[in-house]
């Protein structure tokens, strides 16, 4: 764990030096004693929050300003934080410190029994659940979680990577598959009751993925992938295989969206995103378009279209890198705003040319790519999505500059196949 700088400094110095990461924040009074915990998808944002507020929050808008934000700030003089590798860690580690600190800034007028927890029954096949503090404790819980609805949103991934099930005893091998199992969020016990040991072993990596030891989870599925692929049992060996993949690319950035001290609403700048593709027909005809999206809505006036000029063969790569530098020639200083996140149709391949043209233009600014699976049927993303974007917008981009450049496109083909008519007469 690291540690901000002193009260007696300039309040930036409690922010400046933090990543642009998910974790963890603990504020501390002079003696060290932890005033609040709180989480964050970026914690250098959300931080700074604390020390930026718009002067318009100092009074009590609508009567919902929250006097115990100003009462924190004032107290504050230390930092402490703890990086993460993704938004969800850092909820799992939140509870964690919060239990273990009980925090005044966290549990004042709101003691832990009003809490959510979540808890894994002691039944033979255990259920995942999601109960209140004050409920009598029937296996092993997690918690307490502060935010009913980030808690729920992890759970909701979490089931994707680790199956669980939720029947009751009496509905055990039933022999009728429930709808979470069509769906492969149910383990099937509703259908038999025979993979008991298996389901055993995902209930276990899930208490490792609440007690915050990942890696441990990634050891033992490394483990089990070999040995099914040793035993021949290649479908099981792929299985372990995706469940691996999802848990080391976790895409919960949406997760934390909003500050954790109830009522206090941060006004943020409005984001902007451009979105870059490219459209040829065996590299002729080929043009790229940008599309942008600001606070999460396209703004049509600042999309652009591009003929390529420098390629006549099929190089998606190389045509990407031709209209990003001729885009990043043009900066606030000639009208054309810089974006906050450059979002690119393709993977790791796209993400590395786009970096690269950023570098050469001295420009740090986050790369997100999104690719088709393998199937073409799902949306793999490529790079770290920051904590003020999400999947589902940055879809949205990817498929307006997709439609952008194949509508232009279609337009330059039409007016290629027209003059060479012209010429041929």
């Amino acid at each position: 764990m690291r540690t901000g700088k002193n009260k007696n400094q300039d309040r930036a110095a409690y922010y400046k030096n933090l990543p642009d990461t998910p974790g963890v924040y603990l504020m501390k009074d002079g003696h060290g004693n932890v005033l609040y915990v709180g989480k964050a998808g970026n914690l250098k944002r959300r931080v700074s929050s604390y020390f930026l507020r718009p002067p318009s929050l100092a009074k009590a808008s609508e009567g919902r300003y929250d006097s115990r934000i100003e009462e924190l700030v004032r107290k504050i003089q230390k930092i402490d934080y703890k990086k993460t590798g993704t938004a969800i860690e850092a909820l799992m580690l939140e509870a964690r410190l919060i239990k273990q600190y009980l925090p005044p800034f966290n549990i004042r007028e709101k003691d832990d029994t009003s809490f959510l927890y979540v808890e894994i029954t002691k039944e033979k096949f255990p259920r995942v659940l999601l109960v209140r503090g004050k409920t009598k404790c029937a296996g092993t819980r997690y918690g307490p979680f502060t935010s009913a609805s980030s808690v729920r949103e992890a759970l909701k991934i979490l089931r994707r990577i680790f199956p669980w099930n939720t029947h009751p005893s009496r509905d055990i091998g039933r022999g009728t598959p429930c709808f979470d199992a069509q769906i492969d969020l149910c383990p099937e016990l509703c259908v038999n009751a025979g993979q008991r040991s298996e389901y055993l072993k995902t209930v276990r990596n899930l208490k490792l993925f609440f007690e915050g030891k990942k890696e441990r989870i990634i050891k033992n599925l490394k483990r089990e992938m070999r040995t099914a692929a040793k035993d021949l049992e290649f479908e099981k060996a792929e299985r372990i295989k995706r469940n691996l993949f999802a848990l080391q690319h976790i895409q919960d950035v949406a997760l934390i969206k909003e500050p954790e001290i109830k009522n206090f609403k941060l006004k943020i700048k409005n984001y902007r995103i451009e979105g870059f593709d490219i459209s040829n027909l065996s590299g002729t005809s080929a043009v790229g378009s940008m599309a942008v999206f600001e606070d999460r809505k396209p703004a049509k006036r600042w999309y652009r279209r591009f003929k390529i000029r420098t390629l006549k063969t099929p190089n998606d790569v190389g045509m990407l890198k031709e209209i990003m530098r001729r885009r990043f020639v043009h900066d606030d200083r000639d009208g054309w705003p810089l974006p906050d996140l450059v979002l690119v149709d393709g993977g790791a391949e796209q993400v590395r040319a786009a970096r690269e043209v950023l570098r050469e233009t001295k420009l740090k600014i986050p790369v997100v790519g999104i690719a088709k699976g393998p199937e073409r049927k799902r949306n793999d993303f490529f790079g770290a999505i920051p904590g003020f974007a999400d999947e589902a917008t940055l879809i949205r981009v990817r498929d307006e500059a997709h439609r952008f450049a194949i509508a232009y496109h279609k337009k330059v083909r039409a007016q290629s196949f027209l003059t060479r008519r012209e010429s041929s007469r």
